[in-house]
């Protein structure tokens, strides 16, 4: 996973400024994974399943991620919340309520929890409600 640099960053249809821009992200700092790459171009997927190529200079090593994108509701008021907590346990106490699709920072994973930045609060959510942490995956 990285992470894109800018808030507007073409998403190709190909590798290479001659293939049509499919899609149009304007969200620095979202989560994208790279599934392939070609000379100095990277084939990425976000969230919602959207697959293209852009520049791999378009991209960030920072690691953030979605916090359940899957339970996003379009249109709708009332979104799922995910739990912000001060330690890496489902009993520690509640820091924040998170809304589905609020981009946070990683700072670190263990496997089963992640240490995050959202907005100005700092906090543990398990992994499992993050997009742009692979499952069991640790990240120091």
């Amino acid at each position: 996973f990285v992470s894109l640099k800018a808030d507007r960053v073409n998403l190709r249809q190909g590798p290479g400024t001659e293939y049509p821009t499919a899609w149009v992200f304007r969200r620095a700092g979202l989560p994208v994974e790279v599934i392939k790459e070609f000379e100095s171009w990277r084939q990425v997927r976000d969230a919602e399943g959207t697959t293209g190529w852009v520049l791999g200079s378009m991209l960030s090593g920072r690691r953030t991620a979605v916090i359940l994108p899957w339970e996003v509701k379009v249109g709708q008021g009332q979104q799922t919340m995910a739990v912000l907590r001060d330690d890496d346990s489902a009993r520690a106490g509640e820091v924040a309520q998170v809304e589905a699709g609020v981009l946070a920072s990683i700072i670190s994973c263990d496997g089963k929890w992640c240490r995050v930045s959202v907005g100005g609060f700092r906090g543990y959510i398990e992994q499992v409600k993050l997009w742009g942490a692979y499952q069991d995956e640790v990240i120091k």
